[in-house]
């Protein structure tokens, strides 16, 4: 059965986003850029919310092709523009996008079937309103959170609609020099 995997920065005090949606607090560098690597690696499929999606898809589709691209660039924008990016919008239904599924509705059953199917891990990137979804129905195997070193007080939390105790096993921890530590759990 192929895992969902979450790769999200967070805030020491579990904040995703600040209160208008602010992630100008998110670091990012080279060091920490070669963990998502890995994981696209491993994911033929791309989960989103629709906002979500449309900020990933107003960049990468075209990263590798600009001058001075990255590495980050034009490894996470040949992945992008290879794997099967799956939506969850109901404003987005019954759009035809390329290379794009549209799920509404009984989200829960709709993951699962995806879940049974053949192929590598579905990677969440970014997409709280999906989370939230998915730790409502228990769906979500692996958290790779990048844990920034600040507080925001207020904003979307990153845990939300958890409805049973989840006991999670500590695989890896990583510190990186900018003092963000990648907490890497799987579900029991």
């Amino acid at each position: 059965m192929r895992k969902i995997v979450l790769l999200m920065h967070v805030t020491l005090d579990g904040f995703v986003a600040g209160p208008n949606g602010e992630m100008d607090w998110i670091h990012v560098d080279e060091e920490i850029f070669e963990y998502p690597g890995k994981l696209t690696a491993n994911a033929d499929t791309a989960l989103y919310g629709r906002v979500t999606y449309q900020m990933m898809d107003g960049y990468w589709p075209t990263a590798a092709d600009e001058p001075g691209a990255s590495k980050h660039d034009i490894e996470h924008g040949t992945w992008y523009n290879e794997v099967e990016k799956v939506v969850l919008s109901n404003t987005l239904q019954g759009q035809n996008i390329s290379n794009v599924k549209i799920i509404n509705g009984d989200v829960a059953a709709q993951i699962k079937e995806l879940k049974q199917q053949n192929g590598k891990n579905i990677l969440i990137i970014g997409s709280p309103s999906v989370v939230h979804s998915l730790l409502e129905y228990d769906l979500v195997d692996d958290f790779w959170l990048f844990v920034n070193p600040v507080l925001l007080g207020q904003g979307t939390p990153l845990f939300k609609n958890v409805q049973a105790i989840t006991k999670l096993k500590l695989v890896a921890n990583i510190t990186f020099e900018s003092g963000v530590i990648c907490l890497h759990y799987e579900k029991k």
